[in-house]
Formats: C-alpha cells, sequence, structure tokens
C-alpha cells in the first residue's frame, strides 16, 4: 500500500487478487527466492552503507540488516517480467468478492469486531471497509509474503528497473529495523518488499503506521492484525476520508441515493453503473484503480450483508455469460481437466484445463472457452 505503489506493484495486488479459476497470483513462498553470490551486488552494498550511514543508520543496524541478506535473483526476473494485463471489471469483482471473500470477511470482522470497532472510532474509516482492504490485500492475513525485506528491496536497488525507488524503500525498511519495531528476521513481504497483514511498502508504512495495541512497536507482521488495521484505517483518514459517509453503490441501490455523488462511472459497457462519493477518491489513495476502489468498496458491502451487484455484464466476446464460464470449469473439472475453482474467470489454470480437453477429443488446443466447447461436455 502507499502513494505511488500501484505504479511498481501491478498485479501484486494486492497479493490476495488470487483466483482458484485462474486469477492473479498469490506470492510465492519465500523458500523459492534464493540468495546468490554476486560480487556486484557486494560491491554496491559496500557503497550504499556509507549512503546509509549519511542517513543516520548506524553501523550495528546495517550489520544486523545484511546479515544472512544477499542477492536475489528471482525478485529481478519478477520484476524485469512484470506485465500490464488488462482484466474486465466483472472477472475483476468476481474475483475480489468472490463467495469465498465475502464470507471470510464476514468471519473476520465478526472475529475482531471489538478492535474494529476501536479502530472506527479513532480514525472514523468503517470497520467493513477496513476489513475489504485486509481481504484483497492479504486474504485476510493468508498470503502476506514471506520474502526478506532487506534482500530484496537491496536486490532491486542493485539490479532492478526502478534503483533510486527501491532504495528509498531499503533506507526505510532500515530506519524500521533501527526503531525497533521488527527484527531482520521477521521483516518479510511481497517480493517488492509490501509488508504485513495489509501490504504496506516501507516509506508508507514510516509516514502511517501506528501502535494501536501501544506496546511499543507498530507491528503488521504478527498474526495479530491489530496494528496493521489500525494503521490502514489511519492512512485512509489522513487521505481524506470524510466520516459517516458512504464510498457509493450501485446506482438505484440505497448507499447511491445518500446525497449527491462526486460522479456517475459505468467502467464496462455493458455493466452496472455506479454513483461515487469522495471517499472513492480516498480509496484509491491506496490503488490509483476504478477498478480496485469498486472491489474494496463493493466487498466492503458484501461484508456488511449487501447482496451482489443488480445490473449484469452480459456476455462476452465469445458469446458467454459469466455464468456460463462457471458452468464450463465444474463441468472441466468433473471430466478431469481441474481449474481449481469455478468463478467463471478464465484465467491461466482454465486455459489449460480447457486445451487439455480439447487436445483429449482431438479438436485444435486454442484453450479459449466457447459456447460450442460448453455444450460438447453436456450437462
Amino acid at each position: 500500500m502507499g502513494i505511488s505503489r500501484r505504479t511498481i506493484l501491478l498485479g501484486l495486488a494486492g497479493t490476495a487478487l488470487a483466483s482458484c479459476g485462474g486469477g492473479v497470483s498469490a506470492p510465492a513462498p519465500g523458500a523459492s527466492y534464493r540468495v546468490v553470490r554476486n560480487a556486484g551486488y557486494d560491491d554496491w552494498v559496500r557503497g550504499f552503507r556509507s549512503r546509509a550511514a549519511s542517513g543516520g543508520i548506524s553501523a550495528s543496524t546495517l550489520d544486523r540488516a545484511f546479515q544472512g541478506a544477499g542477492y536475489m535473483p528471482e525478485v529481478v526476473e519478477k520484476d524485469r517480467n512484470q506485465t500490464e494485463f488488462s482484466r474486465t471489471l466483472e472477472d475483476y469483482l468476481a474475483i475480489a468478492a468472490s463467495d469465498e471473500r465475502v464470507s471470510k470477511g464476514r468471519a473476520a470482522l465478526a472475529r475482531h469486531r471489538s478492535t474494529l470497532s476501536a479502530i472506527e472510532s479513532r480514525y472514523g474509516v468503517p470497520a467493513n471497509v477496513v476489513t475489504a482492504v485486509w481481504g484483497l490485500e492479504s486474504y485476510y492475513g493468508e498470503r502476506r509474503g514471506d520474502v526478506p525485506v532487506i534482500s530484496a528491496t537491496s536486490t532491486l536497488a542493485y539490479d532492478g528497473r526502478r534503483g533510486a525507488f527501491f532504495e528509498k524503500q531499503l533506507m526505510a525498511a532500515l530506519k524500521i529495523l533501527q526503531n525497533g519495531d521488527v527484527s531482520a528476521g521477521n521483516m518479510t513481504g511481497s517480493w517488492a518488499g509490501a509488508m504485513g497483514h495489509t501490504q504496506f511498502i516501507p516509506t508508507t508504512y514510516l509516514a502511517y503506521a501506528v501502535d494501536f495495541t501501544g506496546d511499543g512497536r507498530r507491528d503488521i507482521w504478527s498474526e495479530d492484525p491489530t496494528d496493521s488495521l489500525a494503521s490502514t484505517a489511519a492512512y485512509l483518514s489522513a487521505s481524506g476520508w470524510a466520516r459517516g459517509q458512504t464510498w457509493g453503490g450501485e446506482v438505484g441501490s440505497a448507499a447511491a441515493s445518500s446525497g449527491t455523488p462526486e460522479a456517475v462511472i459505468q467502467p464496462q459497457v455493458p455493466g452496472p453503473r455506479f454513483a461515487v462519493f469522495r471517499n472513492f477518491r480516498v480509496i484509491k489513495r491506496y490503488n490509483n484503480s476504478d477498478s480496485y476502489a469498486l472491489g474494496v468498496g463493493h466487498l466492503a458491502d458484501r461484508i456488511a450483508g449487501g447482496g451482489p451487484l443488480k445490473t449484469g455484464f452480459g456476455p462476452d466476446a465469445n458469446g458467454m455469460t459469466i455464468d456460463d464460464r462457471k458452468e464450463l470449469q465444474k463441468r472441466l473439472t468433473a471430466r478431469g481437466f481441474d481449474t481449481e475453482g469455478s468463478d467463471g474467470v478464465i484465467g491461466p489454470k482454465s486455459k489449460s484445463a480447457i486445451a487439455a480437453y480439447q487436445r483429449s477429443i482431438g479438436l485444435t488446443a486454442t484453450g479459449e472457452p466457447s459456447v460450442d466447447l460448453l455444450r460438447r461436455l453436456g450437462g
């Protein structure tokens, strides 16, 4: 999370926007990120130490931080191979507000209701909105990432496409260590340095993280999500969250009727129209994307007990509705071609299953869904 985070973390997104049917991937386990010897990196670290010292980082902090840290080639590969793929709003919302994410969100809100109520009282950001951000960013803490942040940010500062940006993140991470909020060994996150339950990058952590538990540390890494959730609310509050006001809602819904909206948007045609208010812009400070803000807002509404969108998106370019695509995934899986879920989003896993089925019946393996393919699979 952070002011410019989406410029570097497109596709992470949250880390939690993973889909059984083939959506965005969750972070790979840290064990897959190897530290290897690299003479150029070692030289860079020696030069960086003097810059860090000039920035107020002590020698003891640097020693602790870089003990066991090193160059991670997989991190560089991730950075260089990022692709700006597009996803329809229908697919995005199918993942962001899936039945499973909604049910887990309702359970998380119930489990942490007293904490979230206290956070809402202090910062004015509704408990269901904070919970929705948590759900999109780390699947309610299940997918926080476990890549060592010092290794990741120093690798990208040395060998990444945005060296200056990641050196700034590395400096911020060192300041966090020096402040005593976490040990170097426990400072883990995504391959690009986003940390904790709600995925703060180090500079944003320094600016907005809070110690809500009062234990003297702003701990966003532990199993207890309290400081992470409070930090998210603090960030949204500082970004201009209007207490007592909605983010918006589907045109015609009760939420969209509470005042004069700033705008009415229709990101996908055909599809629902949304009346959005000031708080919609505030959510976009977390991630500057209409789809993300709609995902947070809609998931928040569902967590609070609201229903699905009333307006559908219609058939896709292949003439299939989302219900058709869900049924296709179910039938493929039943035939032994596992799509690993049936959310209606045709991602890599679903395409692989389609291609395998097509080969099995002598068709060209395009991997593309179709109404004909659904018919072939029968009922």
